[in-house]
C-alpha cells in the first residue's frame, strides 16, 4: 500500500515533485536585470531558462539552442517499438519566447571565455554573461570499443541521441526480415539514462513479436548488473519468453572490437564473434564537446560542480546541469535535468539578490515500459549531505516484483501522464 500511495503522489503531482528545492520567497525580491546565457535547449537548459524567468521576470534570459526543435530521448524507445510517431517526441521552443520572454537563439556555442564572461557562436556571434548556464548533454568516447567511431554509427546506430540516429535504428528494424538477430551493447557506468538499453530491447522485442515473432534480441552487457534488472527480466519472461537474452560482462558480454563492413562484434576478450542482422552500439560516453573544450571537465571526462549551486568548481559564474554534471548519486537522466535545471535556477536568483540560499531538494523518478499496458520505475528523493547529493533514506523505491498485471498497466499509465505533464513543464 506503502508503494500504491506514493505512486499516485506522484502521478498526480510530479511537476511539484520535480519543483522541490525551489524558495518561491525569492520570486518576489528579485529585481536584477542581470544577463543570463543558458547553453543546450533539453531538460536542464530549457527548464532552467524557464524558471529563471519565473523566479525573477526581469531577468535578460537568452537560451542557445542548435535545433529548432527537441526530440526526447525519453520515449524515444516507444518510437523503435512502433507506440510512438517522431513527432510525438519532438518539442519546440514558441512558448519560452512568447510566454517568458525568452531570447532563443538557434545557434552554437564554439568558445566560452570565463575569464572575460563572453561566448561566442559559429556565426561569429558575440555575448556578455553575468551568469552563464551549461546543460550540453552527452558527447562519446569514439574508439574506446576498436572499430567503433563516428562514421562506424551510420552502420551500427548508437540512437543515443534522439533523431536521426533513431530514425536509421527504426529503418533497419523495418527492413531486418523476420527470424533475424537484433544485437545491443550497452556501456559501463555511468552513462545518460542507466535503464534506457533494457527498455529499449523490450520495446524492440514488441515490435518484433507483434510483426516479425521469430526474431530474438541478444543484449552483450559491459555490465553484470543494471538499472531495474530483476522487473524487466520478470516481464521479459511474461511478455516475451525466449526472445531476449542478456549476457553479463564476467559471462562474455563485454564488446571490445566492432567490425562493421563484416557485420560482427567480439566479446569475451575476443573469443566470441557474434553476427547479427540489427546492431545497436551504444558506446561509453563523457560531458558535451562544449564543456570539454571550455575546461569545465576533469579526469573522468564529466563536470565537477558545487551540488548545492551546480556552479563549476573550475570555472566562477559557469553552472553545469544535467548530464554533463557530477551530481552525487543522482542519475543521468532527464527528471533529474528538469530537477536540476529548478535548483540552479534558484541558486542564481538567490546569487544576484545577495540572499540566503534555502536548502534544496532533488528528485528523480523513471519510468520504463516493458510493454505497451505493462510498466515499471523507480523513484528517489535527494539532499544534500556534507556537500553531496544524496538520496532520502525511505523516500524513494522500485515497483514492486509480486503484482497483478493490472498494476503493470496504471504503471503504464502513469509513464504516459509523467511524459505529458514534464514536457508540459518544460516547453510549454
Amino acid at each position: 500500500m506503502k508503494f500504491t500511495t506514493r505512486r499516485r503522489f506522484l502521478t498526480s503531482t510530479s511537476v511539484l515533485v520535480a519543483s522541490i528545492g525551489l524558495p518561491i520567497s525569492i520570486k518576489t525580491r528579485a529585481s536584477s536585470r542581470a544577463r543570463i546565457v543558458v547553453v543546450g535547449g533539453g531538460f536542464g537548459g530549457t527548464t532552467c531558462a524557464k524558471y529563471l524567468k519565473k523566479l525573477n521576470p526581469s531577468l535578460h534570459v537568452t537560451l542557445i539552442e542548435r535545433d529548432s526543435s527537441f526530440r526526447t530521448c525519453p520515449f524515444s524507445n516507444l518510437y523503435l517499438g512502433g507506440l510512438k510517431q517522431i513527432d510525438d517526441i519532438t518539442h519546440g521552443y514558441d512558448a519560452l519566447q512568447t510566454k517568458y520572454d525568452i531570447n532563443v537563439l538557434h545557434n552554437e556555442v564554439n568558445e566560452i571565455d570565463p575569464s572575460n564572461h563572453r561566448l561566442s557562436t559559429k556565426e561569429g556571434k558575440k555575448l556578455q554573461y553575468d551568469k552563464l548556464v551549461i546543460s550540453p548533454g552527452i558527447s562519446f568516447k569514439w574508439g574506446v570499443l576498436a572499430g567503433y567511431d563516428e562514421e562506424a554509427s551510420h552502420v551500427f546506430p548508437h540512437a543515443w541521441k534522439a533523431g536521426k540516429q533513431t530514425k536509421l535504428l527504426r529503418s533497419q528494424l523495418l527492413a531486418m526480415k523476420d527470424g533475424g538477430t537484433v544485437i545491443i551493447a550497452p556501456p559501463g557506468n555511468p552513462f545518460r539514462c542507466p535503464p534506457g538499453p533494457y527498455e529499449r530491447a523490450s520495446m524492440i522485442a514488441y515490435y518484433l513479436k507483434t510483426n516479425k515473432p521469430r526474431s530474438k534480441i541478444l543484449i552483450l552487457d559491459t555490465k553484470d548488473k543494471f538499472s531495474k534488472q530483476g522487473l524487466f527480466m520478470q516481464g521479459w519472461n511474461t511478455l516475451y519468453p525466449g526472445m531476449i537474452e542478456w549476457v553479463a560482462g564476467s559471462e562474455g558480454g563485454a564488446v571490445s572490437e566492432v567490425d562493421v563492413k563484416s557485420g560482427v562484434l567480439v566479446a569475451n576478450s575476443g573469443f566470441d564473434a557474434h553476427r547479427a542482422d540489427v546492431v545497436n552500439v551504444i558506446p561509453p560516453q563523457k560531458a558535451g564537446k562544449i564543456a570539454i573544450q571550455s575546461g569545465l571537465t576533469d579526469d573522468t571526462g564529466w563536470c565537477p560542480v558545487n551540488q548545492h549551486t551546480f556552479e563549476s568548481e573550475l570555472h566562477k559564474d559557469i553552472h553545469v546541469i544535467g548530464d554533463a554534471a557530477i551530481a552525487g548519486k543522482m542519475p543521468k537522466s532527464g527528471f533529474a535535468a528538469n530537477s536540476q535545471g529548478k535548483v540552479c535556477a534558484a541558486a542564481i536568483v538567490a546569487s544576484l539578490n545577495g540572499s540566503e540560499l534555502l536548502e534544496p531538494s532533488y528528485a528523480n523518478t523513471c519510468y520504463s515500459l516493458v510493454g505497451p499496458d505493462y510498466g515499471i520505475s523507480v523513484s528517489d528523493v535527494y539532499r544534500l549531505k556534507d556537500g553531496n547529493i544524496e538520496p532520502v533514506k525511505g523516500a524513494g523505491g522500485v515497483s514492486p516484483s509480486d503484482v497483478s498485471s493490472n498494476f503493470r498497466k496504471k504503471e503504464a499509465s502513469y509513464a504516459q501522464g509523467w511524459y505529458s505533464s514534464i514536457t508540459t513543464d518544460i516547453f510549454g
